[in-house]
């Protein structure tokens, strides 16, 4: 007797992920043959030379002999009362206790478990585009409907309010806010921030806020935390150290619940009871938090105008405005540029065939426009962890394969 065939669930239909899709799996395949490739597809520090700060990893280390057992399943104590340590610091943010935090398995942990306890069968949820694909793949494995708003290109990226309200219905539960925006690097103005808290506060709509970036900002550009503009309303702030704090491997996330809570009392009880069904979040990280956040603020150096991130983020927005037919919002904020190719000047009809074929032809992963569900296939996204000249070179290559490609 034969086996069953065994395909995988429905339920990943429309579960995509290209941060590390095909390519990915063609660039793994160069490098066992013994290619160096240069991966701008993740946002993940480490591969670039960042460091943890001693602290926390030295902090981590003394805990782990006292971390062989499982935790509360929100997460330990000193862990939730240095993440409302670090919020009592924000002006104007709501106040909330340790009861309102729940530490995860990096934030991508509380995405899922936030979907699976919101959203029934059919529910609409309105993400920006483009956006962090996981919201969108969460909000479909959930048996939700993911409704894409559109962040206007022309106008810093920020989002179009009118799109928004166009696209509210019956079914629609809650608004995402990416701020700093992954993929894009917009950091969104104060009145766009109240436009859309307004348009939640007119349909009683929950607030998701990633703003895992919010200490990377460049400039003058300043973070404005969605929950500080909306204290009537429940807001779900996400965040965690895989960023400012170059541990990404630790996967040490968090999310703050503030805001009314009698009226989802249901929804924060299912956040509660998958919280307890996964046990804990990964303790002897949860005891870098406290040291992450109490210490001295690391990425300040980094971000400032003579600092690596800054002098990076500015090579790659120089070189990718310097090829021809290619322009690009500077980033304000995160690890990224998101270049807009002209389809004038280039004629590209499938941007995930560019990504492979540019990959293959000059050994450099990038991650197509669609893949942040982007409608069209005009734009591409650019890590800016590498270092200036490391940087500065990819983009060369790709200027120069973009001068002869053809689809």
């Amino acid at each position: 007797m034969s086996p069953r065939h065994l395909d995988q669930s429905a339920k990943l239909k429309d579960v995509l992920y290209e941060i590390r899709g095909q390519a990915l799996v063609e660039a793994d395949r160069l490098e066992s043959e013994g290619h160096r490739i240069l991966k701008l597809n993740t946002g993940n520090p480490a591969t670039f030379g960042f460091s943890a700060p001693y602290q926390i990893v030295r902090d981590m280390i003394a805990s782990i002999p006292q971390s062989h057992g499982y935790s509360d399943s929100r997460g330990i104590m000193s862990a939730r009362r240095a993440i409302v340590s670090r919020y009592e610091q924000v002006p104007g943010f709501p106040t909330f206790d340790p009861d309102d935090v729940f530490l995860g398995n990096g934030v991508s942990e509380l995405i899922t478990m936030t979907m699976q306890a919101l959203l029934d069968e059919g529910d609409e949820v309105l993400i920006p585009s483009p956006d962090y694909p996981l919201w969108t793949a969460m909000t479909s494995l959930a048996g939700g409907t993911p409704v894409h708003y559109l962040c206007d290109n022309v106008d810093e990226w920020q989002p179009d309010l009118e799109d928004i309200r166009s696209k509210i219905t019956d079914r629609t539960k809650a608004i995402v806010v990416i701020n700093p925006n992954n993929p894009t690097g917009a950091v969104y103005r104060r009145e766009i921030l109240e436009g859309i808290v307004e348009i939640a506060r007119e349909h009683s709509l929950l607030l998701l806020s990633d703003e895992i970036y919010d200490r990377i900002l460049y400039d003058d550009a300043e973070h404005i935390p969605l929950a500080t503009l909306a204290p009537d309303l429940l807001c779900l702030t996400f965040n965690g150290l895989s960023k400012t704090y170059r541990v990404a491997g630790f996967r040490s996330g968090w999310v703050v619940i503030t805001g009314p809570k009698g009226h989802a009392r249901g929804f924060l009880e299912g956040i509660h009871l998958l919280a307890s069904t996964r046990l804990c979040p990964n303790v002897p990280a949860q005891h870098a938090v406290q040291a992450a956040l109490s210490g001295v603020q690391s990425i300040d150096a980094l971000i400032a105008p003579t600092g690596r991130l800054h002098e990076q983020r500015d090579a790659a927005w120089e070189a990718l405005e310097s090829i021809p037919g290619v322009t690009c919002y500077r980033p304000q904020g995160a690890l990224y540029a998101f270049p807009r190719l002209d389809p004038d000047v280039h004629e590209i009809r499938d941007d995930g065939k560019l990504v492979y074929d540019f990959l293959v032809a000059e050994h450099v992963l990038l991650v197509q426009g669609t893949g942040f569900n982007w409608p069209t296939p005009d734009h591409l996204r650019v890590v800016t962890l590498p270092e200036a000249r490391v940087l500065t070179e990819a983009i060369e290559r790709l200027g120069n394969f973009l001068a002869s490609y053809r689809q």
